[in-house]
């Protein structure tokens, strides 16, 4: 599938109306959330760019996350920065035994802290902004994300970044059982394969979400 194939197919899914955005997502109690935009996941030179993995898609929805962190910090919406960081000690027993059992031994070695590969790319936070540091792909698991956005005020979360299929989707449906409003950023978030990029918006519009637009959320914020 190509870009401009997906992108249709994407665009095709039901998007939440643009003209009833502003009133759902006010930014004094909304966040921006911003996924994993990280060397390992991101980078030409980060674990999965090595293994020559098309980053392309993740380049483009971190071009339109550039703008919504923008938008946000005009707006005074709250930006949340989720990270996986890892050391050897840390990994999951679940998931190295997953991987060994995949066949991929050591696979789980992503996002390390030694080298380089839990760094943000391209996008960093500011002070005032919350950082999350998670082991695996929900944000919301042994961290303190929840009382950090209730704290503030928080009950609306627009989400962005990667991937789509896994750390934006699990915590994303991790939101919606902890009763936030969850909006999904369909041209801000990528998957590495284009079917499980429109299989999972697909998904979660079903199931815990709306999507959206960078566009539509732009105007919102500066309506």
């Amino acid at each position: 599938v190509d870009a401009a194939t997906l992108d249709a197919a994407v665009a095709a899914l039901p998007h939440v109306d643009a003209g009833a955005l502003a009133e759902m997502i006010p930014p004094a109690r909304t966040a921006l959330i911003v996924v994993d935009i990280q060397v390992d996941f991101a980078a030409p030179y980060g674990l999965l760019g090595r293994y020559g993995v098309d980053l392309s898609p993740a380049e483009a929805a971190i071009d339109r996350i550039e703008t919504l962190i923008a938008a946000a910090r005009k707006a005074g919406a709250t930006i949340g920065f989720m990270r996986v960081v890892t050391t050897p000690e840390q990994d999951s027993d679940a998931l190295k035994t997953l991987m060994a059992r995949k066949g991929q031994p050591g696979g789980e070695a992503i996002c390390r802290t030694d080298d380089g590969g839990a760094d943000y790319y391209r996008v960093h936070p500011e002070p005032g902004d919350i950082e999350i540091g998670k082991l695996l792909f929900n944000s919301f698991h042994d961290t303190d994300l929840e009382e950090q956005l209730r704290a503030r005020g928080i009950d609306t979360l627009v989400f962005t970044g990667l991937s789509t299929d896994c750390c934006v989707d699990n915590t994303a449906r991790d939101a919606f059982h902890r009763n936030f409003h969850v909006f999904v950023v369909s041209d801000a978030c990528a998957a590495y394969e284009p079917e499980l990029q429109l299989g999972s918006l697909n998904a979660l519009e079903k199931n815990v979400a709306l999507l959206t637009t960078t566009g539509a959320v732009v105007s919102a914020w500066s309506s």
